[in-house]
């Protein structure tokens, strides 16, 4: 195949024949980006939720203790989550499930959902 093609012809034999000043999509697709550009950026951040039953007296009545961590070390999120058991007059507790958690976060400085 020796024939010298023009760079038209080679630019339609690969991509058809396209009609149309090549600038407007780009200047089209503009207008929709700014259009649907969110106000706020959130995103996700993820914690540890550690989960435990609490109670005051020995062998009394237990309740469930719930406490997520912003850490993502189980070791860390267990002991912050005894320390406000302990907060809360809690003296005897044990440790059910760490299970990490994702949380819708807004890109407000000290917003939180």
């Amino acid at each position: 195949m020796s024939e010298i093609l023009s760079e038209e012809e080679m630019r339609a034999a690969l991509f058809g024949n396209m009609g149309g000043p090549v600038g407007e999509p780009i200047q089209q697709q503009a207008t929709l980006l700014e259009a649907f550009k969110p106000s706020r950026v959130r995103r996700l951040s993820s914690r540890l939720r550690v989960i435990l039953h609490v109670t005051k007296d020995f062998e009394g009545p237990e309740d469930v203790f719930t406490h997520d961590a912003d850490t993502l070390s189980t070791l860390i999120a267990e002991a912050e989550a005894k320390a406000a058991a302990r907060k809360k007059k809690y003296r005897y507790f044990n440790v059910i499930s760490v299970t990490p958690v994702q949380v819708l976060v807004c890109g407000i400085p000290g917003w939180r959902r």
